[in-house]
Parts: structure tokens; sequence; C-alpha cells
């Protein structure tokens, strides 16, 4: 069967492929109707669809809501920019002021030209004011730092209130969220993480490894580049979030999951996930939680090794290629190359049918270095 996919999503059926058409076929007439440059227009269309007054059966809905939602982002900072460029504009007409004319020391007579060298002698007892300069320059990168220490802390301050969102007494309940009356395949979400859900629904899952500062929300969107500089508040951070790869269904868990985060020298996201480059911390730590919004999980940690980004000309294994294996032959090749890069031998394999995660972050062996940690669940 030809691959089925619509607007960059893959289908496992028919009956999936034809209801993201005509959900497809919607969004385009919408999109005819709709003023895409006029900010007011795309947030009342954003405002009407999440209200109900549109309804769609795939995930193609939540696509197009997250590209109203960038579009809305990508024109308020557009008004921005044009409105610093009508004031500098402004600002150009204005006479500039003549700078004034320096005299050369030689233009001054005698007597002059020795006052003005005795005064350059007296400036040697200003050093005083150089060395209060000095001071106020450290003073002010200190302030610089305890100003980023409190952005830290109120990130963490976040992510504290996020992890209270969590019912986990509410463990095994679950309460069903569909697009539409005839959406009757989507998995409920799980109850615990349905106050999570009402809060942002780009958030997909939850991250944890004991003893690590990884202890995050996962978020998804259309594309892999968002969450590199987004928080979970759609607000801009550096730190960026961690994330599911685009192409991953959390609903329908793909063979394997490819989960994203930066490696900041904070130990922020994953930036701790490099303990695991000793065997001895894995022996210490060697499962993964990792929740769906729709099904809780374990994984048990199989492969750790170092990778990179290849140029697409390159024939070589990509482990950030494999997401569904097609066949059984093509999934086990893939164990084959990744038990070949691991660092040290975990004793823990996969069978064709298993479910898989691969976490991956920046590593500075190399350019474009990767590293990588690969876990199976087992409940």
């Amino acid at each position: 069967m030809a691959e089925l996919e619509v607007n960059g999503r893959r289908f496992r059926d028919l009956d999936g492929y034809n209801a993201a058409k005509r959900d497809a076929a919607v969004i385009d007439r919408m999109k005819e109707r709709l003023d895409m440059t006029n900010v007011e227009d795309v947030k009342r269309m954003r405002d009407n669809i999440e209200a109900g007054r549109y309804r769609f059966e795939t995930v193609i809905g939540d696509d197009f809501l997250d590209e109203l939602d960038d579009l809305i982002d990508e024109l308020k900072r557009t008004a921005g920019t044009e409105q610093s460029l009508k004031d500098k504009k402004d600002n150009k007409g204005k006479k500039e002021k003549k700078p004034k004319e320096i005299k050369r020391l030689e233009d001054y007579d005698d007597d002059m030209q020795r006052e003005i060298m005795d005064a350059m002698n007296r400036s040697n007892r200003k050093r005083g004011l150089f060395i209060a300069l000095m001071g106020l320059v450290a003073a002010v990168s200190i302030g610089y730092l305890i100003f980023y220490g409190s952005q830290y802390a109120k990130n963490d301050m976040r992510t504290d209130q996020l992890t209270e969102l969590i019912d986990d007494k509410a463990s095994g309940q679950e309460y069903s969220v569909t697009l539409s009356k005839e959406d009757k395949t989507r998995p409920p979400i799980l109850k615990k993480y349905e106050a999570l859900y009402q809060k942002n629904r780009r958030i997909v899952g939850w991250l944890k490894i004991e003893d690590t500062n990884i202890d995050y929300p996962v978020m998804q969107t259309t594309n892999n580049d968002y969450y590199l500089d987004h928080n979970y508040n759609q607000e801009y951070d550096k730190n960026g979030s961690i994330f599911l790869d685009k192409d991953c269904d959390p609903a329908f868990p793909n063979d394997n999951m490819i989960i994203y985060g930066h490696h900041m020298k904070s130990g922020r996201m994953f930036g701790n996930l490099n303990y695991y480059a000793k065997e001895s911390y894995y022996k210490e730590h060697p499962v993964i939680l990792f929740d769906t919004i729709y099904e809780e999980g374990q994984y048990e940690i199989m492969y750790v090794f170092r990778s990179k980004i290849y140029s697409e000309e390159e024939i070589v294994f990509k482990y950030y290629k494999f997401i569904d294996a097609t066949s059984e032959d093509e999934f086990y090749s893939n164990m084959e190359e990744m038990e070949k890069l691991s660092l040290y031998d975990t004793g823990v394999t996969a069978e064709y049918g298993d479910k898989l995660i691969t976490l991956s972050t920046c590593d500075n062996t190399e350019n474009n270095g990767r590293f990588v940690v690969v876990a199976k669940k087992i409940k």
C-alpha cells in the first residue's frame, strides 16, 4: 500500500487518511476566506476553532491550530519590526547636529599650550576615578549574573508549578478528548494529565530520570525548530524545551519516539543526559520514566552512544531517521547499528514490536555531535 500521508502526517489506515484529506480540504477553504496578514482575523479564527465552532476529525486540525498560533506570533513580531522601521524613517528627516570642530594643540599659542600640558599632567591624579569605574563595571557584571540566576530560578519555579498540576492520585482514571463526534479512534487522555493538557495542548507527555534535573513536560509542534528557543509557556527562552519529534505520534506510539533537548551547561534540559557516558551511572539508573498524556510508561536503557548529524549525501546510519521500521529486517538492522555504536553493553535487547524512545542532545566532542540514549518500554 502506498504511504498514506497528508500535510506531512502519516496515517496507518485508509479511514484515517480519508478523514485527514477531508480536514485538509476544509482548512484550505478556511484559508481562502481568511486574511492571513491580519493578526486580529487570525486570532478570531483560532478562537472560533478552540470554542468548537469548527471541528476536525484528525490531528490535521491540531496542526492547523499550531500553524495559526505560530502565524499570530510572526505577525506580532512583524508589526513590531515595521513600527521600528517607521520610527527610524521619522528620525532620519531630523537635522543632525554638526560635530564641533576640534582644534589641535599647535593651533594654540605657547602660554595656552603650557596650560594644556599642565592639565594633562593633572589627569594622572584621576586614576582613582578609573578604578571606581572598573568597580562599577564589576558591579554591573555581578548584577547581570544575578539577573540570569533569577531567570533560571523563575523557570525552575514554573516547572515546579507544572509538576503540581499532575494528579498522581488520579492514575488509571481517564477522560476523553476528541476533535469531533466522528473521531472515535484517538485514545482518551489520562486523568492525571488533564490539568496540564488544559493549560497547554502542545504538551504531549512528561519525562523524568531519577537523580537528574530531567523532570520536564514534553512538547510537540509541527516543526522541530520552535521549541529550540521557546518554553512551555510559548515564551522565548534560550533553554528551549524538551520536545518530541514532529513525525512521532504520542497517541499511537511509533516504533521509536525521538525526544530532543539542549545540553545546557547549567544542567537544565538534557544537560545531565551525558551522565550515562559512564557505565557505573547507567547501572544505578537503568530506567527512564516517560508518560504520554495517553499512557504511562517505564523504559529500560539499551544503548548509549555518540553520533552526529550527517549530510543527506552521506551513506551512514542516521539514528534520527529511525521512527518506524517498514519491516522486521529493517528493525533489527537499526538495532545492530546502535549496538555497534554503544559505549558499553547493557545486556538489554529488543524484539520486533517493542516500543522504543531515543533521547538526543548536543555533544561537543565533534562538530554537529550528538549524545544519544535509547530505551525500550517494559511497563
